[in-house]
């Protein structure tokens, strides 16, 4: 009986993780956004 609990939460998480890894492949930036020019700033912690 657990190791049937175990399997079927196994397969939520390799799931979900499957569902994430998807979602992150396909996200697009869209074209209006410009990259910021880097400040060269010295300040010291």
């Amino acid at each position: 009986m657990w190791i049937l609990l175990f399997i079927i939460a196994l397969l939520f998480v390799l799931g979900s993780a499957l569902l994430l890894l998807r979602s992150a492949h396909h996200a697009k930036i869209p074209d209006n956004v410009k990259a910021q020019p880097y400040d060269e700033d010295e300040t010291t912690w």
